[in-house]
């Protein structure tokens, strides 16, 4: 296995950083869901096909039958993640919708110790409940607002799944398959799929402003090549658990940008919700995570 030039957590934490942009650009776009998750893939997938066709088309080889299917399966998943997310956007906050669709750990704990056998410490165990309560308190408000953002909430956590689901599968091809071809055939199966989506929702592809042009292009660029690449890239040494945990930060920075980009005020709840997930991560960092040296 071939060494890694940086530390895989400072991949994850500039990751971290590149998807609390996402809800954002979400928000500020005009166009539907659907619409916003096909251009944010297919773009990825633009200015990643002149790397994969020059250095890693061949590698396409090498993949078993077993593979393919697995990458196929995890970009259908990678696109009702964010069909499903972003709809849940248009019904609540960035902030509550952010920490609903970061509760990985939720299933990520449990999808490792089933399907890699990876011991469960306590430490990880109380870290992650800290946490996990840190969210819950940052969205609480919302069961005191209407039905709508509620929905919006369910949405999100059915989104979570969907992505836990997806690093999961990542984190055993990334051990046979490179980066750049593992995410250019599971970014490419997830255009396709949010292609029909909006083929069969009837929405139109253009026209569209600048701006929202503007957005497509830092979702891919941004969220998704900064983002996500980083992720599959750091999941080879790392568990599907160190990214979970990690992505928890995800709502303490999209509320902040959200604060100062949309004007959305930032209740108590929210300000206490995220002091505490930011203390049960930093108990989690103390925990010797299981990462090849550099």
């Amino acid at each position: 296995m071939k060494k890694v030039i940086v530390n895989p957590l400072f991949l994850i934490f500039i990751g971290v950083i590149s998807v609390s942009t996402s809800a954002i650009f979400v928000k500020l776009s005009s166009a539907p869901a659907g619409v916003l998750a096909f251009y944010r893939l297919f773009f990825s997938v633009v200015i990643l096909a002149p790397l994969f066709l020059i250095k890693y088309v061949n590698e396409i080889k090498n993949m078993t039958k077993k593979d393919i299917i697995l990458s196929i399966i995890a970009g259908v998943f990678l696109a009702f993640h964010f069909i499903l997310w972003f709809e849940s956007l248009n019904y609540t906050s960035v902030a509550s919708s952010t920490v609903l669709v970061t509760m990985q750990p939720l299933f990520s704990f449990i999808g490792t110790y089933l399907f890699f056998k990876e011991p469960l410490s306590v430490r990880s165990m109380v870290s992650a409940i800290i946490t996990i309560s840190g969210c819950i308190i940052i969205s609480w408000g919302d069961f005191y607002i209407d039905e709508s953002a509620i929905l919006g909430d369910l949405l999100a956590l059915i989104a979570c799944g969907l992505i836990t689901s997806y690093l999961l599968i990542g984190q055993s091809i990334r051990q046979r398959i490179s980066l750049v071809t593992y995410t250019f055939v599971v970014y490419f199966m997830s255009s396709i799929t949010l292609f029909l989506y909006v083929l069969i929702k009837g929405e139109t592809l253009y026209p569209y402003p600048v701006e929202d042009w503007t957005y497509f292009l830092l979702l891919a660029i941004i969220a998704t090549l900064l983002g996500h690449s980083l992720f599959n890239l750091a999941i080879k040494w790392v568990s599907t658990n160190v990214i979970s945990m990690a992505i928890l930060f995800e709502p303490v920075g999209a509320a902040i940008l959200a604060f100062f980009i949309l004007g959305e005020s930032l209740v108590w709840t929210q300000l206490l919700g995220g002091i505490i997930v930011i203390i049960g991560l930093a108990i989690f960092s103390f925990n010797t995570v299981n990462t090849k040296k550099i």
